[in-house]
């Protein structure tokens, strides 16, 4: 009896959480990975550890290596194999074969779209210069690290000041370099955290010898050969290195016309994770996700949200009406900006916007631990901000930072938020208590209280 075919197009988290979905599920499947990239498959969220020195080795940056499945017959991996056609009628994909360019079909019964997303190069004249680099993948990362160690690159400018541009921001800083960061919005990681929070990180970055330059508009990467400056409306800055960190793009162009895409090109799924097309599915960044808080599709560019969604998919590939729907994310991060760490879950003001829903916020500062605790490294300053519905009080979003690393509680307000509590039962709930870690009400007790307009503890 012949095995069902299972084809997988993009070897990130989604294609690597397919596979090990479907050999723990099922016996009888066949399971072929198409991989564009050489180097199967480079985690981009861990560069900035490589740059620092923190890594094993940059070959150990990975998901998965081809040879962890080389022992299993259901299984082949097909890096250097870039797909650019779906037949649908045919069931079957193209993919080329980019190490002696040859181009072969192959058939599938079901396909799983897992493509990505690339890296955003601003469209502005010197963007090919020498030296101006993008920070996505293998290849990048290590040419990053070479510049990083020659010194004579002193002055590096990031363009975009979102979670990857903070990270090379800091990992330029901490290789000795002259740092300056420029974002077009008007606070660095203002689409993730409120101004309360941002206006902290920004003075903290400036601190830290970090030049902080919002509302830039680029005109222009100067330089005869090898960029030399990053010209903008206002002023011009030395540039021996210049990284481009200024937003993703889905990889769906080769999709145009056959899987239905909106007008930004991100792949459009139904209550089922299903394409369009028939026995056709799609995950993870390049998709448009059910974010809960908003309800509403959105981009959400997460590994955690492509490997709910495979587990999902996988779990549902032979049912003929899936049991239940996806049940939807909320979209939670974190990041470390030098001394200080902070994770973040659901909507914020900026998000909110974007979806047309209605939020109140609540911000509230104080110490982690008992009065009677010296305030200082052992009894840190914690910030709270929450988000949630103005008449329901249902929980939309939140966010936690202090120098103290507290990011867990960023699962709490995860966990309230896709569960749809409101900020009375975060008010309310039994958390515990020992002075060693935490107040007798806890610091998301409080800051609930707080935003019900309650007298702090």
């Amino acid at each position: 009896m012949s095995k069902t075919k299972v084809v997988i197009i993009g070897a990130s988290h989604g294609g690597h959480q397919s596979i090990l979905e479907l050999l723990k599920r099922y016996d009888d499947v066949d399971i072929k990975l198409f991989e564009a990239g050489d180097f199967v498959s480079f985690m981009s969220c861990g560069t900035e550890l490589y740059l620092e020195n923190s890594v094993t080795d940059v070959n150990d940056v990975r998901n998965f290596r081809p040879s962890d499945f080389s022992e299993n017959k259901n299984v082949e991996i097909l890096n250097n194999h870039q797909v650019t056609k779906i037949d649908a009628d045919k069931k079957t994909i193209t993919a080329v074969d980019t190490k002696n360019n040859t181009n072969a079909d192959y058939e599938y019964d079901k396909l799983i779209l897992s493509p990505g997303v690339n890296p955003k190069s601003i469209p502005v004249p010197g963007n090919d210069l020498e030296n101006v680099f993008l920070m996505r993948g293998y290849d990048w990362a290590t040419k990053i690290k070479a510049k990083l160690e020659d010194p004579a690159v002193k002055n590096v400018t990031i363009v975009g000041a979102g979670y990857i541009g903070i990270e090379a921001a800091e990992a330029s800083k901490k290789a000795g370099k002259n740092v300056t960061i420029l974002d077009v919005i008007d606070r660095p990681l203002g689409t993730y955290l409120d101004g309360e929070m941002t206006d902290i990180l920004a003075t903290h970055l400036e601190d830290k010898g970090v030049k902080v330059v919002t509302s830039a508009n680029i005109k222009e990467y100067t330089g005869n050969g090898k960029v030399t400056g990053v010209k903008t409306d206002k002023a011009e800055y030395p540039s021996d290195l210049v990284i481009q960190a200024a937003g993703v793009k889905p990889n769906t162009d080769w999709l145009k016309g056959t899987v239905d895409l909106d007008n930004r090109g991100w792949i459009k799924v139904d209550e089922y994770l299903q394409t369009n097309l028939k026995d056709v599915y799609a995950i993870g960044d390049a998709t448009l996700a059910y974010s809960i808080p908003a309800d509403n599709h959105v981009p959400i560019a997460l590994a955690t949200v492509a490997r709910r969604e495979a587990r999902y998919v996988i779990k549902h590939l032979f049912e003929k009406v899936p049991a239940l729907p996806f049940g939807g994310v909320v979209g939670s991060s974190a990041l470390s900006v030098f001394d200080y760490h902070f994770a973040e879950s659901g909507l914020n003001s900026f998000t909110a916007k974007n979806s047309n829903v209605e939020i109140k916020s609540s911000f509230y500062s104080g110490d982690l631990r008992p009065a009677y605790v010296p305030q200082g490294k052992d009894n840190p300053k914690v910030c709270v901000q929450l988000f949630f519905n103005p008449s329901s009080h249902v929980l939309l979003g939140g966010a936690v930072l202090s120098t103290y690393d507290i990011t867990a509680q960023g699962n709490v307000l995860a966990l309230a938020i896709q569960h749809k509590l409101t900020v009375e039962d975060l008010a309310d709930a039994d958390f515990f208590f020992q002075p060693g870690f935490d107040r007798q009400w806890s610091i998301l007790n409080v800051a609930a209280q707080h935003a019900l307009g309650e007298t702090d503890f």
